[in-house]
């Protein structure tokens, strides 16, 4: 899902967090340089068991820059990876808010579709999609298979995802965490990985002393 092409957008400010269980890694960089990767995965391989490890630390710890580097590229409100103990990175996770002042938060049924927009990749096979209500609010999940496209054009790769999209009561973003992976073989415990973390997800506005939500500044 992208970004509205039209209209102001919607500031609003909220924290994002989620009881991650073991093996997420909270890789959102409030900077978004290489030297914050590198710090953020210094500290992370360092805490890793090394009796555990089937993969070089040095190789975990550049895997881990580049991926910080990456997921942050465009700024989410938060960013994720599922990574085993032997060293093995999973899965991507990334939370984004999406909004136009002035514009009337979509449906559920009207966002369905555009959580099966990708700009780099289009879908194959019939999605899974159903409705729920989250602690964090109502919201959609789809999961499907995408088609997509390699370096340079040459070819496509076949990566799963996961998408929801959330509407948070009290608030007029709407908030998208989207998880994808290409361990296709080991797709039921991802996504039930990813089912268990969005069941924690938790949004909580900021507000003012009169305690309106505070619509400037920076997102959390």
């Amino acid at each position: 899902m992208t970004a509205p092409d039209e209209g102001a957008p919607l500031v609003e400010d909220f924290e994002c967090c989620f009881e991650f269980q073991p093996g997420w890694i909270d890789l959102t960089l409030r900077v978004g340089t290489k030297a914050e990767a590198k710090a953020l995965a210094t500290q992370v391989v360092n805490s890793l068991n090394p009796l555990a490890l089937e993969i070089e630390k040095s190789a975990v710890f550049d895997d881990m820059v580049d991926r910080a580097v990456d997921l942050n590229d465009d700024a989410p409100t938060l960013a994720a990876a599922y990574y085993t103990e032997s060293g093995e990175a999973l899965a991507n996770l990334m939370v984004d808010s999406y909004g136009d002042e002035g514009v009337e938060r979509p449906t559920r049924e009207e966002v369905q579709p555009l959580l099966l927009e990708w700009a780099n990749g289009e879908v194959t096979g019939d999605p899974q999609v159903s409705y729920l209500d989250l602690p964090a609010g109502p919201a959609v999940r789809v999961q499907a298979m995408l088609q997509v496209k390699r370096m340079l054009g040459f070819g496509r790769k076949l990566t799963e995802f996961i998408k929801y999209a959330v509407f948070p009561p009290g608030m007029k973003s709407l908030v998208v965490i989207t998880v994808t992976w290409e361990a296709i073989a080991r797709t039921e415990e991802i996504a039930e990985l990813v089912d268990e973390a969005v069941q924690t997800l938790r949004l909580t506005p900021f507000t003012t002393g009169d305690g309106a939500p505070i619509t400037d500044g920076t997102t959390e």
